[in-house]
């Protein structure tokens, strides 16, 4: 129980940040714990299914070239974990009356991003034990949540865009962004055999949360609901 607790306790604080970040017209918690659950199920299914599609397509087998590490970071991993959350978002909460601001783009996609690592990071607990989940928690879930504040910012903004055209770009300008942060994040974790490499990881993620807390501040001063 304690394990579990400790997986789950940095997804749950970020969905609380993010809650209360929503200052002018917080969603309906049925409906965010709906796109949270969606997340830690729908999503890693849908990550399973193309992952492993993915893998039989480009397997990896040499654990040392960087350019199959690229292509695992960017490709087997990011593409196809934000493409199983961008589709969450995009059908499921994007459709629904209740995403009535831009701001609301942020917060369901964060919803569904920590269902994401929450399950996540209770399978890596649950298998590498007490420290991988102290380390995850203030290096993996915050660079989910960045990753889903980056495509909830853009989200936001496609589904008040006045022409399908411009829906189309930003929603997809959201999934390539995320993938991008994403796949910079692991690429420099995937080739840590390279000395001192890994602390690209560190920096893209430093660089994300500042471009995050941006989109939140942004978001927040254009609420449709703001006094």
């Amino acid at each position: 129980m304690m394990l579990f607790a400790l997986a789950l306790a940095p997804a749950l604080t970020i969905v609380f940040y993010i809650y209360l970040k929503d200052k002018y017209e917080r969603e309906p918690i049925k409906l965010l714990l709906k796109n949270f659950a969606l997340g830690a199920s729908a999503s890693i299914i849908i990550t399973v299914v193309f992952g492993t599609i993915g893998k039989l397509i480009y397997p990896i087998t040499d654990p040392l070239s960087i350019f199959q590490q690229f292509i695992k970071a960017f490709i087997l991993v990011a593409l196809v974990e934000e493409f199983s959350k961008y589709i969450i978002v995009r059908y499921v909460a994007q459709k629904n009356k209740e995403f009535n601001e831009p701001f609301d783009g942020i917060v369901y996609a964060v919803m569904v991003s920590m269902g994401f690592a929450a399950l996540e990071n209770v399978l890596y607990v649950v298998q590498f034990g007490m420290e991988n989940g102290i380390i995850r928690a203030f290096t993996a879930v915050p660079a989910h949540a960045t990753f889903g504040i980056l495509m909830g910012y853009y989200m936001g903004k496609a589904k008040f865009a006045k022409t399908r055209k411009e829906t189309i770009r930003l929603n997809l300008t959201g999934l390539i962004i995320a993938v991008a942060f994403h796949g910079l994040y692991d690429f420099f974790l995937f080739i840590d055999f390279i000395p001192g490499i890994s602390i690209g990881a560190f920096i893209s993620l430093l660089i994300g949360l500042a471009l995050s807390r941006k989109a939140i501040k942004k978001h927040q001063e254009n609420s449709h609901f703001k006094p």
